[in-house]
């Protein structure tokens, strides 16, 4: 039973892996991609994209769990794996409305997928096993930054312009990786108490499969209801309202890191042929501080409130300093220049040589964007 669990667990993560590989990806080339297309008629944008699909995310989540409840877990994941495939699909024949609609898709998918990936890993740990399953999950996650944006420096290095060619040849790619993330969900096994549950139900031969969906179905509704009155109760908690600024402030730092920055550093001319491929570079950096600074605090540290605080204001303290050596590094037109390069100087001289230079105090050594990116995380 415990190998099985454990089983489980590791195919979720894989499945995750593979999903976000694409879908991080696609999200940290897809403005400069946007800004190359031949297509006149299509005028979307990327910006715009990642907006809906968090705000339809963040709207969803008060629905999925009844979702949840009535597909269960892994339907529910593989259906979401359906529609974030749809979304990186979309980029290999571009239309304005499907991108859009799309991207609400998703942020319903986002809900239902990752409410049931908590669901799922609940069912598949006890009280002993909870923080290993959650360790081994979250550690595959966290690789979906690299192997994505590996493929895009490499691919990407040397060229000054993507091509239809090139674009087709990245968001093909990147959908079989997400096909398969989806298709690894059918992989994944009932935890033992789901079955010892569902073998009394077949047992009730008086219950159709009707009725059974049916009495799922009022339960989720009521649970919803419930659910929903949960959260208005909790937004009027002092700690919540307190809370909202971090989570305010965490979604801000997420679209910079993965939709903006990947844009501003694709659109700076300083980097020279350089500068495509670096977008896939700096995604590589970023998971690498994701790796090491959840590594490093999440499992080294001890869970109490005084290392938790302190770990907080450090990374306070380092978010400033990254974010003003991005504000001194790129110009002031890099996220919304509409050609390729822009046109403004930015404070000081980005160079490709000095990406991965360490601030070495007091040596007046400014690092390049790709050195920030690696501190974001």
């Amino acid at each position: 039973m415990a190998d099985m669990r454990t089983f489980n667990v590791c195919i979720l993560g894989l499945g995750f892996l593979f999903i976000f590989t694409a879908f991080t990806t696609c999200g940290n080339i897809e403005q400069t991609v946007i800004k190359s297309l031949s297509n006149t008629t299509f005028t979307g944008s990327g910006y715009h994209s990642l907006g809906i699909i968090y705000g339809v995310f963040s709207v969803s989540n008060l629905c999925a769990s009844a979702i949840v409840t009535i597909l269960g877990p892994r339907l529910t994941m593989f259906l979401s794996g359906i529609l974030y495939s749809s979304y990186i699909a979309v980029f290999i024949f571009p239309t304005t409305w499907s991108f859009y609609l799309t991207s609400v898709l998703t942020g319903v998918g986002a809900a239902m997928l990752w409410t049931a990936q908590g669901n799922y890993l609940v069912q598949n740990s006890d009280a002993s096993t909870i923080n290993r399953n959650t360790g081994i999950f979250w550690g595959l996650l966290q690789c979906s930054m690299l192997f994505g944006n590996l493929y895009i420096y490499f691919d990407w290095r040397g060229k000054t312009e993507i091509t239809d060619g090139t674009r087709k040849t990245v968001f093909v790619v990147l959908l079989v990786v997400s096909v398969l993330g989806t298709l690894t969900f059918i992989v994944l096994r009932k935890a033992g108490l789901q079955e010892e549950i569902l073998s009394e139900e077949e047992g009730r031969s008086l219950l159709s499969a009707h009725i059974l969906y049916k009495q799922k179905a009022v339960s989720a509704a009521r649970e919803a209801k419930s659910e929903f009155r949960t959260v208005l109760q909790l937004f009027q908690s002092k700690p919540i309202l307190l809370l909202s600024c971090c989570m305010a402030y965490s979604g801000l730092e997420l679209s910079f890191y993965s939709g903006v920055y990947g844009t501003c550093i694709g659109a700076t001319r300083h980097f020279g042929n350089s500068a495509q491929g670096l977008i896939g570079l700096s995604g590589i950096v970023v998971g690498i501080g994701e790796i090491i600074g959840g590594g490093l605090f999440g499992l080294m540290c001890k869970n109490n409130r005084f290392r938790r605080t302190s770990v907080v204001f450090l990374g306070m303290v380092v978010h400033f300093i990254t974010f003003y050596l991005i504000f001194l590094n790129f110009p002031n037109d890099a996220p919304v220049a509409f050609g390729t390069d822009t046109q403004l100087e930015p404070y000081l001289v980005p160079s490709e040589c000095n990406l991965l230079t360490p601030v070495v105090p007091p040596a007046p050594v400014f690092p390049s964007p790709c050195y920030a990116a690696f501190c974001l995380d």
